[in-house]
């Protein structure tokens, strides 16, 4: 399994470093092993496990830079790559906006690697399959579910002495459940580092008690709603927000974030006074590559990313007390703006309350428990507004208690709306490469029904 130790990608790193001749040469290593197995209709239809290593190098001069790949490690292919990806530095046209390599940086050491993960074989893919399906063929419901495991590593270094290198595990598992007659589905997706922490029985479970709960969907008129968002659907849409933080998009009057007639809306209190968002790479629940780039979050740990051009990930607050208290910064925006360069997180946490999803439902006299979205579309950036349609169990709350299953909706939100129609925040759980709490939202718009299921 091509995993290798910090010494060994050092040495490569600088072999190829050693073969420059160009100005400025960065280079970016990342190996490790993918396992997989897939299911559907209760039966397993696929399953397997690569290796890879792969190596790509990026060579500049002045301000024209050109990159090669290669997944061959001799001498003669290390060397034949950074010529290559010299040659195509030279054809290419300036970048106006190239910056210069970045020097040595201090990384932090995140906790991304699980010796638990890392020891998944097909015969453990095989046991979570059947943990997962069986319970389904029991009560004669209909399983469809893939798992997928990582193990692997980054190393990232330049010609300016800049050395980075991270392991990290994870393991994503997501699982629908169907009734035989089709009217009724249910839906789990967790993820985690550790395998340990991941229950395929468990998550088949929830995903079945809702299929059951939801297969005689009755139709409710679209309109304003209280919802409760569990955190898989809360994630969906939030992401998306914090996606579109960045700095150069508000100041060029591409965002929510900017202020008509220019300027950003940095300092200023957007939502609720309970919406705080921070990113810690250090955190148990949802450790974090130690360096990244430019880019969106999601990543929660996984290998292969978070290269970028190496700007060391710490802790920070995005939003807090509803304020909006940082933005990404890309280094040649942040160069032109005279700030610090801000990398986006690979993850974010929203701080919540100590409150269970079923301590929302329970303090709630009328509204709708919503699963998950799907199928989400950006309607207005500007105003980050988006459709969509709810899935996998959709159910009426009155008088704090679960009623009866209702067909799914369209809905027209935005998540900045959203978060300042708060009503109450339970704890976070980790959902989608983030931790996100489950929600109470007072007048969230569904615009019509679907039949889908």
């Amino acid at each position: 399994m091509p995993i290798l130790t910090k010494e060994q990608a050092k040495k490569i790193v600088d072999k190829v470093l050693a073969y420059s001749k160009s100005d400025e040469m960065s280079v970016s290593l990342s190996g490790g092993r993918t396992g997989n197995i897939r299911y559907a209709r209760n039966s397993v239809s696929t399953s397997g496990e690569s290796d890879n290593l792969a190596l790509a190098v990026t060579s500049v001069f002045g301000k024209r830079s050109g990159t090669a790949t290669i997944n061959e490690f001799d001498d003669a292919s290390l060397e034949k790559t950074v010529r290559r990806a010299e040659e195509i530095a030279k054809l290419a046209p300036e970048n106006p906006e190239y910056m210069p390599m970045l020097g040595p940086q201090v990384y932090l050491e995140t906790n991304t690697y699980s010796e638990n993960t890392a020891k998944i074989d097909p015969e453990f893919r095989a046991k979570a399959a059947f943990e997962s399906l069986d319970p389904c063929r029991q009560k004669n419901l209909i399983a469809a579910g893939y798992m997928e495991d990582t193990t692997g590593f980054t190393a990232i270094g330049n010609s300016k002495g800049l050395f980075g290198y991270n392991r990290a595990t994870n393991v994503d598992f997501s699982i629908t459940v169907r009734t035989n007659d089709g009217l009724g589905s249910g839906y789990a997706n967790p993820d985690v580092n550790d395998v340990s922490k991941l229950s395929t029985k468990a998550s088949t479970e929830v995903a079945m008690g809702k299929a059951l709960a939801s297969a005689t969907a009755r139709a409710l008129e679209p309109g304003k709603y209280t919802v409760i968002l569990e955190p898989t659907a809360a994630a969906e849409l939030l992401q998306n927000m914090m996606r579109s933080m960045d700095a150069r998009s508000a100041d060029e009057g591409r965002s929510f974030l900017s202020k008509k007639g220019g300027g950003t809306r940095l300092n200023e209190k957007l939502f609720d006074e309970r919406v705080t968002f921070i990113s810690d790479p250090m955190n148990a629940e949802l450790p974090l590559s130690p360096f990244g780039g430019g880019g969106g979050g999601g990543g929660g740990g996984r290998f292969g990313g978070g290269g970028g051009d190496g700007l060391p990930q710490e802790k920070r607050t995005w939003i807090e007390n509803g304020v909006v208290k940082n933005m990404y910064y890309s280094r040649y925006w942040a160069d032109k703006k005279g700030v610090k360069p801000i990398p986006a997180p690979g993850g974010f946490i929203m701080l919540g309350g100590t409150q269970s999803l079923a301590d929302l439902i329970k303090s709630t006299d009328k509204g709708i428990l919503v699963t998950r979205f799907w199928y989400i579309r950006a309607v207005d950036p500007q105003t980050q507004l988006y459709t969509g349609l709810t899935r996998d169990g959709t159910f009426y709350i009155e008088n704090g208690q679960i009623k009866f299953p209702v067909k799914n909706f369209r809905f027209n939100e935005s998540p900045v709306i959203m978060l300042n129609n708060l009503e109450a925040l339970g704890k976070p759980v980790r959902a989608g490469g983030n931790l996100i709490p489950p929600m109470k939202i007072r007048d969230f718009t569904f615009t019509s029904l679907s039949d889908a299921v």
